[in-house]
């Protein structure tokens, strides 16, 4: 499982022009997911980023995680972030196919709210524009197996 992480103080998702999901202050989370992923990877990765911290202290330190500034996540996914680019024209046979990706987002998303915080989302499949204001810029990039 592969996501992007960005610190944010603000991100939302369109489809059709209209609103699907938005957050103020927290990460927007860009996730892909693998042929050979599974549940357990789904939990290690809302483990691994709900526990991040890489939002600033007191002293200006990359100290505090998502709880400590109560923030929430849009989550979007992204297979793309799974593309072959050994050419000009990326190919996407490496990305996990709807019937294994579609739970295991949802599975991911499920464990994020289970550890206290608001989760937003785009739609599976969906043509989504996704708007952030990025905070730093604070972008970090994830994979778990």
């Amino acid at each position: 499982m592969r996501a992007v992480v960005t610190r944010v103080k603000n991100a939302r998702v369109e489809i059709g022009g209209k609103i699907n999901g938005a957050i103020d202050r927290g990460f927007l989370v860009l996730l892909g997911v693998g042929p050979e992923d599974t549940e357990a990877i789904a939990d290690k990765m809302a483990d691994k980023i709900c526990g991040l911290r890489i939002f600033e202290d007191e002293n200006e330190k990359m100290n505090l995680n998502l709880a400590a500034v109560g923030g929430a996540l849009l989550v979007v996914s992204q297979f793309t972030l799974y593309a072959d680019t050994s050419s000009r024209r990326p190919g996407f046979s490496r990305a996990a196919r709807p019937d294994l990706a579609v739970p295991l987002y949802e599975r991911f998303m499920a464990q994020c709210r289970e550890r206290g915080f608001r989760v937003e989302h785009g739609e599976f499949g969906a043509d989504m524009q996704v708007f952030s204001q990025n905070d730093g810029p604070v972008t970090i990039l994830l994979e778990v197996s």
